[in-house]
């Protein structure tokens, strides 16, 4: 996370709506404030531009200029290293515009992973005497049942949490201190993922919330929260981001477990070889 987000995310209940929507600007468009005058990232924010500089000196800058160039300083230490990958374009533009849009999202994600964090959350989600419950939004469900899958193959409990209200709150209405919630929907949160995770919090479960911004609502009650990028290169945002992060956390409690997840992944691969499940070539 850069240092601007550090300071949003220490002073993000002493915000104003107005200086929400400002740090908004600041995690989501960093590039406005980086090469934007106060008017410019007043204007995106809808707000003005008074609400601007307060929220540059409410996060200890000297100034908008002060933010300014801490955001510059973090663009230009997170673009860096796909510029010096990315050496030809090669294939359609499409292709390589997607290539670095791809590069950029998995670089700005990881590297924004606190390893405190990290390791608070892979030690809740290998805690073995915890059920694990993965909640995600229609978008990113895909990736919620690959995580819920690998998490499955080295440890007992995990669910993948789906359907109807009905059955939501069916699957969740015995969360409680002993159950980890993984959270993962991405900006315009669906309304039922931040619902029914809210209420799973308020009943004593522990939340991990992947999303895109220290200010969305799953990160407001989450014990830890990852932001991850999701710009894509055409209309859609991208989710190659968070399978990586979804694929760093699964080789994080894997290594947590080692003995254990070692024995169960034996008997799943015996089992597939029992079944002749698996089409092996000779």
């Amino acid at each position: 996370m850069s240092e601007a987000a550090d300071r949003i995310e220490l002073h993000r209940q002493q915000l104003s709506p107005a200086e929400r929507r400002v740090a908004e600007v600041v995690l989501r468009d960093p590039e406005c404030v980086a090469f934007g005058t106060v008017a410019r990232v007043a204007e995106r924010a809808g707000t003005s531009g008074a609400s601007v500089v307060r929220l540059s000196t409410r996060l200890g800058y000297t100034g908008y200029s002060g933010l300014q160039a801490a955001v510059q300083g973090a663009i230009g230490q997170q673009l860096r290293p796909a510029v010096e990958r990315i050496r030809d374009e090669r294939g359609s533009d499409v292709v390589s515009r997607t290539l670095r849009a791809e590069l950029a999202n998995v670089d700005r994600t990881l590297t924004s992973v606190a390893p405190e964090a990290f390791d608070h959350a892979v030690g809740l989600m290998a805690d073995g005497q915890r059920s694990l419950r993965v909640v995600a939004g229609d978008a990113e469900a895909g990736v919620g049942a690959m995580f819920a899958a690998a998490l499955g193959m080295v440890r007992d409990d995990v669910v993948q949490v789906a359907g109807s209200d009905v059955a939501v709150a069916r699957q969740l209405a015995g969360a409680g201190p002993d159950t980890v919630v993984v959270a993962i929907d991405l900006r315009r949160y669906e309304r039922w993922v931040v619902e029914h995770v809210t209420r799973a919090v308020e009943q004593g479960a522990t939340l991990v919330a992947v999303t895109d911004s220290p200010l969305s609502p799953l990160a407001a009650v989450a014990s830890v929260s990852f932001a991850v990028s999701a710009e894509g290169a055409g209309p859609f945002d991208s989710h190659v981001g968070t399978l990586a992060l979804a694929n760093a956390l699964v080789t994080g409690v894997a290594g947590r477990l080692r003995r254990s997840a070692t024995r169960r992944l034996d008997a799943v691969e015996a089992a597939w070889r029992g079944a002749d499940a698996l089409v092996v070539e000779p």
